[in-house]
């Protein structure tokens, strides 16, 4: 895809600003939420085909914790937040300040903290995307689901029919102390969004 590839070459610079100002609005989000300080590292930016989006977080198999959206307005597409188990119970320690109980199931109150950041994550990067290309971007309220990362993913196909090809990845980091805690951020916009995406940016289609 030849646009995709100039796209790629030539706009990553403005998609990484993107994730350091959606890791900023977040950052800040969340220190008044928590009531606390909330260090998140410079995110890393990449554009990926759909196929590989699950292998990014372990492959189809592996369990994750995926906070799922949809966005409406001019770009319509599907939005993913995906931390692996292992990283959601640190996220909520270490982060949120919820103790570990010891149980393999998580609480009530254990996923609505997950939900409620993977909502402030996810409203951070889309206004700041919206603010890059001046498209109107709104996000829908989240639902969570704890499953295998390909049956999340191909639910969204189910539930939203055909997804683009193509999917903005941001690594999102949350640092405590030299711990760091990563998350994934998928925006998979419908396939005649992206067209929309890079128009904006300066990107002529063929």
């Amino acid at each position: 895809m030849e646009t995709f590839n100039s796209f790629a070459e030539f706009q990553m610079d403005v998609l990484k600003e993107v994730g350091n100002i959606g890791a900023g609005h977040a950052a800040t989000a969340l220190s008044k939420l928590l009531d606390k300080p909330v260090d998140m590292l410079v995110p890393k930016v990449r554009l990926l085909p759909f196929e590989e989006v699950a292998e990014s977080v372990g492959g189809a198999e592996e369990v994750v914790i995926a906070i799922f959206l949809r966005v409406e307005g001019e770009t319509p597409g599907n939005l993913f937040f995906i931390l692996t188990m292992d990283s959601a119970k640190k996220l909520l320690r270490n982060v949120v300040g919820i103790e570990e109980t010891g149980e393999e199931e998580y609480s009530e109150m254990e996923l609505s903290a997950l939900n409620e950041i993977g909502n402030i994550l996810a409203g951070s990067y889309l206004t700041s995307l919206a603010d890059f290309t001046n498209l109107n971007m709104q996000p829908t309220v989240p639902s969570l689901a704890m499953d295998m990362a390909g049956a999340i993913l191909s639910y969204g196909l189910l539930q939203f029919g055909q997804m683009g090809d193509q999917a903005l990845l941001i690594d999102t980091k949350f640092l405590d102390g030299h711990d760091e805690i990563e998350g994934h951020f998928f925006l998979i916009p419908d396939p005649e969004s992206f067209e929309r995406i890079f128009v904006a940016l300066g990107v002529q289609t063929p």
